[in-house]
């Protein structure tokens, strides 16, 4: 594994005006070796972004597990019929009661990105580039479902198995784990996932007070948006440390959050979102193709990134745990440069 002296050198390499601060832990099923630089420290605790939703797939295979759903499941079964109604129509056919769990978790139901589509209304940016002008604001599941009919469905659940990696279905996801939880996402993540596994410095960003986690960072800027953090919840709110997440994909990775035959459902067919990335059901997968380097083969990684540049990676041919983040919503892609770099 490489050493800290080589980790604390990539680290370094970032270090400037756009990133005013990284971390990177990096282990195997036995050592952890973490290096930081700039205004993030070892165990800075930091927002994951849509590294979150590794969290929301755990707590779905949990109630499969204690039989309280199955991914075959119809969405209708746990929410209203007013939250479902015309929530998916495509070309004059309403298929929002064909919509099951697992089209949710692997992106195929065919539900718009309430965050990143733009919006038909002028001036026609999304709610991503609103927030990135610095205009911060608080939404919750009704607004999304509102905002998600008005922009309508891209394609009908499980077409030609396309995928639209949507942050709609997630937002869905929680509110059904809520439903059949009897509480708060919050109170869920802290039991069924903190608690149980010892992470002592993650949670559900919920109080627009909480300085906590390090700012985030969009070019040059600091950029304080705690209401839209706030807002998040299943699909990007969750604070964490890179240490924190290391503990988090080992337990994910060897059984103790679920059963681990799950793992093969979950990873058994990738489709494209976000070249390089595809996503199987819950989760991603980064692979580079080999005319990126004829010479030298990238290993794959399998986990999930964030726009912040937060990352929740592992890497099975190297049997290799990455978690960090480069806090810079502006290239987040830097965070596979340095994993890449790392191992």
């Amino acid at each position: 594994m490489i050493s800290h002296l080589e980790l604390t050198r990539n680290l370094n390499t970032l270090a400037g005006k756009q990133f005013p601060g990284a971390v990177l832990a990096i282990a195997d099923s036995k050592e952890m070796i973490v290096s930081s630089s700039g205004n993030l420290k070892n165990e800075s605790q930091y927002f994951i972004a849509s590294a979150t939703k590794l969290y929301t797939t755990t707590l779905i295979l949990q109630l499969v597990d204690s039989n309280q759903l199955k991914l075959t499941d119809k969405i209708e079964r746990f929410l209203d019929p007013d939250q479902i109604e015309h929530l998916h129509f495509y070309q004059g056919v309403d298929y929002s009661k064909q919509i099951t769990v697992e089209h949710l978790l692997s992106h195929t139901s065919g539900l718009p990105d309430y965050f990143q589509a733009k919006r038909k209304s002028k001036p026609s940016l999304s709610l991503m580039e609103t927030i990135l002008l610095g205009k911060d604001k608080k939404w919750d599941l009704n607004q999304v479902l509102s905002d998600s009919k008005m922009l309508g469905a891209e394609f009908p659940p499980s077409f030609r198995n396309r995928a639209l990696y949507s942050d709609t279905n997630f937002q869905l996801l929680g509110k059904i784990i809520e439903r059949i939880s009897g509480q708060h996402l919050s109170k869920i993540i802290e039991s069924q996932i903190c608690q149980k596994i010892g992470l002592k410095r993650t949670y559900l960003y919920m109080d627009p007070k909480d300085d906590q986690p390090v700012s985030l960072n969009y070019k040059n800027n600091v950029l304080d948006i705690p209401l839209a953090m706030t807002s998040f919840g299943p699909d990007g709110g969750i604070v964490s440390t890179a240490t924190d997440g290391i503990d988090f994909l080992r337990c994910f990775f060897d059984g103790r959050l679920f059963n681990r035959t799950h793992l093969a459902n979950l990873t058994c067919r990738w489709r494209n979102i976000f070249y390089p990335l595809k996503y199987g059901v819950g989760i991603s997968l980064f692979r580079l193709p080999w005319y990126f380097s004829p010479f030298r083969r990238f290993p794959d990684l399998i986990g999930h990134s964030g726009l912040s540049g937060a990352f929740l990676f592992y890497c099975p041919e190297k049997n290799v745990y990455l978690s960090g983040t480069v806090n810079q919503i502006a290239k987040p892609q830097t965070s596979f440069r340095l994993m890449l770099r790392s191992i």
